[in-house]
């Protein structure tokens, strides 16, 4: 069941951002946003790159070859699907409205979503990702 509500997720994560680019704010000219979206590309590019060759699951599906620990992911659990609420949300700062926001919220809680159920099925399969997950914050380093 797990499986099925972490796609769910990624459905939402990537309804959220097609609304954003609709709405025509996912991709804007305003320097701020700008930077932050090619942040995160970068801290996705580092995360796929030490993450290796695993595949992309649609359902979370924890791979074998070990816990990765190193990289962006020693200082926080899910770059990747930080990497895309922040590329999302720097667009939304630029161009606050309602609707927006509304997509916005639609991310992260599909990312919260997907995050919550892979840590789950992550613990299954490694045990030591309890102290991992203690010690390291889901997406933003020393807060959450």
């Amino acid at each position: 069941m797990l499986k099925v509500i972490s796609m769910l997720g990624v459905v939402v994560m990537i309804g959220a951002l097609i609304g954003l680019y609709k709405i025509g704010v996912l991709f804007t000219a305003q320097p701020i946003a700008i930077a932050l979206q090619l942040i995160a590309v970068g801290l996705m590019v580092w995360a796929r790159v030490t993450f290796g060759r695993r595949s992309f699951h649609a359902a979370a599906n924890p791979t074998a070859g070990g816990l990765v620990t190193t990289g962006p992911y020693r200082f926080i659990r899910h770059p990747i699907y930080t990497a895309a609420c922040l590329f999302g949300w720097a667009s939304i700062v630029v161009h606050w409205s309602l609707v927006s926001i509304a997509f916005g919220i639609l991310l992260l809680l599909g990312a919260l979503v997907r995050m919550i159920c892979e840590e789950r099925l992550v613990k299954q399969k490694y045990p030591e990702y309890v102290e991992y997950a203690r010690v390291t914050k889901r997406m933003v380093p020393y807060l959450f």
